[in-house]
């Protein structure tokens, strides 16, 4: 029997896992609409991310499978189908995507006992960072070369890709609410219209401590709103959303946060995502700026970005994790029932990673993009 490894939390590795690992009994029932040889034995493998429960399986035929399971709460068909559709819009453009697998009856999910899954091909090329966490330093320079190369050309694919934005769903990488010019204004009906939001903030002054710390963020930003041409990014792009070989991505997974925002958001996204040592900011250097510098350059070798790009992505940087934070203590605080974990979310999170593009290493980084950058 595999071991069932621990799980990446909100302050790192915790041993308790918020969803049960994927049984063989289990996958080898989600599978049959498939029409797969059978299951050839334990699940191989157990992912350590958070918000779903994910594992490699065996088949008798000497082929791998990667199955996802979600709860409904968080992902149904309709949901689902909007990732997929990104996917296979990017994969129809020659970019190396992983595509969930139809069942015989044309279906790219199963719903089986109050869950719903999906099942992916293997990927080609080695899954080098799924021991990484989010917010995890590229393994190289050149990974991170590479990984803002493919960034680019995910953006520029994604050009043409007219879909709408994705409705309120929890756990997205959206940001609707920041970009609206009365935005104080409008947070509370967005955090009602969150599920669980409410209830989970209940107690909290979060309405003056939100507005008080993304005030001059969103004062920076709002003289470029109005140049903003929306484009569907990844949403969550990181060295653990991709397969590697020979140096070089070879496929690009998780489509799970991705909506339609735009270019300089979601390259926003990929920087707050492996530059910062957000979970060890007491380190005196905690900015990487080596490999900041090598994801840019792979970006721009590939998508150059204009000055008015430039500001728009330095303005979204210290922003774009409000809206999937604020969902986050949602999903801790009312999902799951887990309080400390709401807590981490809102104060080390949403409200901490805002205080810190104000402190001395914070101002140092939007300072650096600025000066540094063309």
């Amino acid at each position: 029997m595999t071991d069932t490894p621990a799980q990446f939390g909100v302050l790192g590795v915790q041993e308790t896992r918020d969803w049960p690992a994927l049984t063989r009994e289990e996958v080898a029932a989600v599978l049959e609409p498939y029409g797969l040889p059978p299951v050839a034995g334990d699940v191989a493998w157990h992912g350590q991310r958070p918000f779903s429960a994910t594992g490699i399986v065996p088949l008798e035929d000497g082929r791998n499978v990667f199955l996802k399971r979600h709860d409904l709460r968080l992902r149904d068909a309709t949901a689902l189908a909007e990732e997929h559709g990104f996917a296979d819009h990017l994969a129809a453009k020659d970019l190396p995507v992983s595509l969930a697998s139809f069942t015989l009856a044309g279906q790219r999910s199963v719903q089986r006992d109050g869950w719903i899954y999906e099942v992916y091909p293997e990927l080609e090329g080695d899954d080098l960072y799924r021991d990484v966490q989010s917010w995890g330093a590229f393994l190289s320079d050149d990974d991170a070369y590479n990984a803002g190369k493919t960034l680019a050309l995910l953006h520029l694919a994604a050009a043409d890709y007219d879909a709408p934005a994705r409705p309120h769903r929890p756990l997205v990488s959206s940001c609707g609410l920041i970009i609206r010019p009365d935005f104080e204004a409008e947070l509370e009906a967005w955090v009602v219209a969150e599920p669980g939001l409410s209830a989970a903030l209940e107690g909290r002054d979060w309405k003056e401590e939100v507005a008080q710390q993304t005030r001059p963020y969103r004062k920076a930003l709002e003289p470029y709103l109005a140049d903003l041409t929306p484009c569907w990014g990844h949403g969550d792009w990181h060295g653990s959303n991709l397969a590697w070989k020979d140096g070089a991505v070879s496929g690009i997974f998780d489509f799970g946060m991705s909506d339609r925002t735009f270019a300089a958001f979601d390259l926003a996204v990929a920087i707050e995502r492996s530059a910062v040592a957000w979970l060890n900011l007491d380190d005196p250097d905690p900015v990487r700026y080596e490999q900041l510098s090598a994801m840019m350059f792979g970006y721009e070798s590939y998508h150059l970005l204009t000055p008015s790009d430039y500001a728009m992505m330095i303005g979204f940087l210290p922003l774009v994790h409000v809206e999937f934070a604020l969902s986050e203590v949602a999903y801790y605080g009312t999902l799951l029932g887990d309080r400390a974990g709401a807590d981490v979310a809102y104060g080390d999170y949403l409200l901490g990673h805002l205080r810190w593009f104000g402190s001395d290493p914070g101002r140092d980084l939007l300072d650096w993009l600025v000066n540094e950058l063309p």
